[in-house]
């Protein structure tokens, strides 16, 4: 959902019915407006550096340091810069930036406005040379296309003068080639890139390259088109050596992992992103920080097929953060900060404005984490961050054209702040299992004696890395050397994870007896976790295989239906889909059984998800349009695993359902819910009698969607028809000061519905309350007013309207509009579309306050319309719906005649 009109004139909604007086500060309020929108820990200061939106060069998303202490960028769209940067504190004085002409031997190409080089998404000063990631298809424009380049001074003139490209790579865009860092021991760098990037023959795969989709569950693509085709792995992480001629697959089932860190035990980390389309759906996973391990696999696969963390086949994140937009991920350990903020993660959040402190404690061989808000701002469309050589850190705003702009943090005390380096530093303590991962992971470079010997031992191990570690071990050993071994197994959980193994590299002769092997497991004497991976490996047998025989499929349903249903819901989900897909007689009762009672567990994040829809709207309105309607995830995952049931059915069953599938439009999900409903509903539809597929066609709900089957029909049923343009006040005025006459009544009504006004607004008694009542608009103000306000929202916010920012003693904050208060607690309403849902925060936990300087309302909403739509929703606004009104009634003046 999104607030079209919140309109932001005072006179119009009146003063709000409770205030917050702003916490006089003891400090100077910084001048600059940029610095005093942020939000930062105590004891640490900002600095604003640069514009470049403001100076013509570009959104910058990327930056490094050089060798000489200078920072080189990039601009998204265009060039490469180099700024020498004042002493931090320094008043007096403004970068110098200059803008890199790069020249290839003898060709110079200053006459473009890339310079010879740029849309760079990663860059790094390693080994004396510049390494550029360009994240663009090659056009007339722009030579250059995506892949890895080396840039060097060869002459000595402190510029560019040799250009290699270490590696040509498929993939553009906002999930295309992204970042590169240098290794902790300096010899190497590592890559990573999102998964609309081809992986490229490797010289070497750390993580065996057999992968699959590996997933029983009924397959729905993304309905909106995203990602449809893109396949396995996902995004991946590579290692290369310094002239590019070396490339490692290390980890990959990213969906779009934008950068790297190393913390300061050497261990690698990564911020991965999540499909905010799948807002509500079973198979949604948030944001995450993940430990990136030597073949590690992460389990992305596109539309529904993403795996779930419960499989011992990937892995699991260290934290969830929540909905968002990850970018950067820099470890502070070279900061002059407090030693806490040294030895932690800071992860980047381009929607929300927020750079987390990811705090790290060691976990048997990975890591536990929290997370703090460090700094944020609204808007604050962060892009990219690194410690600079003064032990500040310096990040960048911008991205898909915004307004870019560069700061500085620094902690008050840094000339007497602690900057060992992490060299200068006694190592990190080692535990007693990531010693042990450690020593597995050298067995995952090829075949190599003994092997098998050492890892086998450890494929039952409780800690889920060394368990990984030990089964990827195995997998780089010939199957040959370990597949009798596998079948013969003794040891419950040695034999699960060695049946995993044989079903991902041995072959479909082997399946029987890999089933057979299966069955003679104690399933009762097990662990839920070893049931999960017992399931897991029936399903990666029966997907990878198939279906066995008559005989031997009887056995396997035996075994596994006395189990069903179980405690957790974890273990319903594998169970019902593998039981679906073996057409057990009993499933489709058992899961109906299920549907209408089944709850979801919690969901465990960092950021709850009512904390971020007022620190964006554009973003955060979708979440709140879902939080006032939450989808049933576990009931829809039964709906849609019975999607592919052709057995077991009785009408009884069916009504109840498609009914089921009828109720489950009213609930609100990321954009693509409606569409997964619909084809989970069309794909069950299917496998009814044709005599009967009407009357289930109309009980699951066919007359509530649009023709498409995206959208419910009832909530829009007209489309902007466009082409529409990035609209102006000075465009629009014109057309709308004097050319209001004999509009389109009807049409403006469709306009203000389809453009979501009637959804927050009311007039003439109908509509929603979120925003003030627009009834008196055309009355009260004038067009110019009217179009100020849809465009630039954020300009005149009313205190009635407007969020308030609470700033907690630790050091997060909660951003709301206060709806009433006491002595001891504030009232604060996060949630537009649920408003009645009240979060109290102790006033006792609050150390300062501050107005949102950001609307409610998304700017440019009425970018999708043509002149003539355009010229109709102002028609209706300033009539408020009365047909009775001059813009409909009176005659066009002549030469102004509507065509």
């Amino acid at each position: 959902m999104r607030l079209f009109l919140a309109l932001s004139v005072s006179a119009l909604i009146g003063s709000s019915c409770s205030r917050i007086e702003k916490e006089e500060s003891v400090t100077a309020i910084p001048v600059d407006p940029k610095v005093e929108k942020l939000k930062l820990p105590d004891g640490f200061q900002a600095e604003h550096l640069h514009s470049p939106s403001e100076n013509e060069q570009g959104s910058w998303v990327s930056m490094t340091f050089d060798g000489k202490g200078r920072m080189i960028a990039s601009d998204q769209y265009g060039a490469l810069y180099r700024l020498e940067l004042p002493p931090i504190g320094s008043d007096s004085a403004k970068p110098k930036v200059e803008k890199l002409i790069i020249r290839d031997g003898a060709i110079v190409d200053s006459a473009k406005t890339h310079g010879g080089m740029g849309y760079a998404q990663g860059l790094l000063w390693a080994f004396n040379s510049l390494y550029v990631m360009v994240n663009h298809n090659s056009d007339e424009e722009f030579s250059k296309g995506s892949g890895l380049y080396r840039l060097q001074d060869t002459d000595g003139d402190d510029q560019f003068d040799k250009v290699t490209l270490l590696k040509e790579l498929k993939g553009e865009g906002e999930h295309g080639p992204h970042s590169v860092v240098l290794s902790p021991d300096k010899k190497s760098l590592y890559v990573v890139a999102g998964n609309h990037t081809d992986l490229p023959e490797m010289d070497a795969y750390r993580l065996p390259p057999v992968w699959q989709n590996d997933n029983l569950f009924p397959e729905i693509k993304d309905p909106r088109g995203h990602a449809n085709d893109r396949g396995a792995p996902g995004g991946w992480v590579a290692r290369i050596d310094s002239l590019g001629q070396h490339w490692e697959l290390i980890s990959a089932g990213y969906r779009n992992s934008f950068d790297l860190a190393f913390n300061d035990a050497g261990e690698l980390f990564t911020y991965d992103s999540d499909m905010e389309w799948d807002f509500g759906m079973p198979w949604y996973r948030p944001t995450r920080i993940a430990h990136v391990t030597s073949g590690s696999e992460y389990g992305w696969r596109t539309g529904n097929g993403k795996w779930s963390t419960v499989y011992p086949d990937n892995l699991p994140p260290v934290l969830n953060i929540g909905q968002g937009s990850p970018t950067n991920l820099v470890h502070g350990g070279k900061a002059r900060f407090p030693e806490k903020y040294r030895n932690s993660l800071f992860a980047f959040d381009w929607s929300f404005g927020i750079i987390y402190a990811i705090h790290l404690q060691p976990e048997g061989s990975s890591y536990s984490a929290t997370a703090e808000e460090f700094i944020s701002g609204s808007p604050l469309p962060l892009t990219d961050g690194v410690v600079g050589p003064d032990g500040a850190l310096y990040f960048l705003t911008g991205g898909r054209r915004l307004e870019s702009d560069l700061y500085r943090v620094y902690y008050d005390d840094y000339k007497n702040t602690d900057q060992k380096l992490t060299a200068d530093k006694s190592a990190p303590k080692e535990t007693e299992e990531r010693r042990i991962r450690k020593q597995l992971e050298k067995y995952h470079t090829g075949a190599r004696a003994g092997a098998v010997d050492f890892a086998w031992p450890y494929l039952n191990h409780k800690d889920r890395f060394v368990q990984y570690a030990a089964r990827i071990a195995v997998e780089h050993q010939p199957v040959s050397q370990w597949q009798e071994r596998a079948l013969k197994e003794q040891d419950p959980e040695i034999k699960t994870q060695a049946i995993i193994a044989l079903a991902r590299h041995g072959n479909k002769a082997l399946s029987d007896e890999m089933l057979e092997s299966l069955i003679n497991i104690d399933y009762a004497q097990l662990q839920e976790q070893e049931q999960l991976n017992l399931l897991r490996a029936f399903e990666l047998v029966l997907y990878r295989h198939g279906t066995p025989e008559p005989a031997l499929k009887k056995k396997v349903i035996a075994y596994l239906d006395s189990h069903y249903p179980a405690r957790t819901n974890d273990l319903n989900r594998s169970l019902s889909k593998i039981l679906i897909a073996l057409e057990a007689p009993q499933v489709v009762a058992k899961t109906i059984a299920l549907l209408d009672k089944a709850k979801d567990d919690k969901s465990e994040t960092a950021t709850a998800s009512s904390d971020l829809i007022l620190r964006n709207p554009q973003y955060g309105l979708d979440i709140a349009g879902m939080l006032a309607s939450v989808p049933p995830a576990q009931q829809t995952y039964y709906a849609t695993a019975l999607s592919a049931a052709k057995t077991g059915w009785t009408p009884e069953l069916r009504e109840e359902y498609f009914k089921w599938m009828y109720n489950a439009f009213n609930y609100k999900g990321g954009r693509s819910y409606v569409g997964f409903v619909d084809k989970a509903r069309k794909a069950a539809l299917s496998n009814v009698p044709k005599s009967q597929f009407a009357y289930y066609n109309t009980i699951s709900g066919d007359s509530l969607l649009s023709g498409g089957g995206l959208e419910l029909a009832n909530a829009n049923s007209y489309q902007p028809q466009g082409p529409g343009r990035r609209w102006t006040v000075e465009e629009a005025l014109p057309l709308v000061e004097n050319n209001l006459s004999q509009r389109n009544l009807e049409q403006g009504k469709a306009i203000y519905a389809a453009t979501l006004c009637k959804s927050c607004h009311s007039m003439g008694g109908e509509g929603g309350f979120v925003g003030p009542d627009l009834s008196q608009l055309g009355n009260r103000f004038t067009p110019k007013d009217i179009l100020e306000a849809i465009i630039h929202p954020d300009s005149v916010i009313s205190d009635q309207y407007a969020a308030t920012v609470f700033h907690l003693k630790d050091g997060s904050s909660v951003v709301g509009r206060l709806t009433n208060e006491n002595d001891n607690t504030y009232f604060v309403s996060q949630n537009p579309f649920a408003p009645q849902i009240l979060r109290e925060i102790p006033k006792s936990d609050v150390t300062r306050t501050k107005q949102s300087e950001v609307s409610p309302m998304v700017a440019n909403l009425i970018n999708r319309l043509n002149p003539e739509e355009l010229q109709d929703l102002m028609a209706y606004l300033i009539s408020a719906g009365n047909k009775k009104h001059k813009v409909y009634t009176v005659s066009a003046k002549p030469g102004n005649e509507k065509k």
